[in-house]
């Protein structure tokens, strides 16, 4: 079984496989704008990309202080309490942080 020979361009002398004639055109730009279709209805997500941003960077602050708490000796109970609160203390800040 033999491979099949490319093809070459005219205009740029480069070689486009024979077995991918689209190969060509797909690579070089149109100049036209990509449209992007809206979401169907009742496709949204659950939450925004803000949201989950602000709410991982919350839970990261509140599992940094926590640590630190734990290690600077106190009870771990202590330590949720306090990584909890800062973790609910600093959505607000974040929220108008990020944007």
């Amino acid at each position: 079984m033999s491979t099949p020979e490319p093809a070459q361009s005219a205009q740029s002398g480069h070689s486009v496989s024979a077995s991918r004639p689209d190969a060509a055109a797909s690579s070089q730009p149109t100049g036209q704008p990509v449209v992007v279709p809206a979401p169907a209805p009742g496709t949204e997500p659950f939450v925004s990309l803000h949201t989950a941003v602000v709410l991982l960077a919350a839970v990261v602050i509140g599992l940094v202080v926590a640590t630190l708490t734990v290690l600077s000796g106190a009870h771990p109970a202590t330590a949720a309490i306090t990584g909890l609160t800062a973790a609910g203390a600093s959505t607000g800040v974040l929220r108008n942080l990020i944007r």
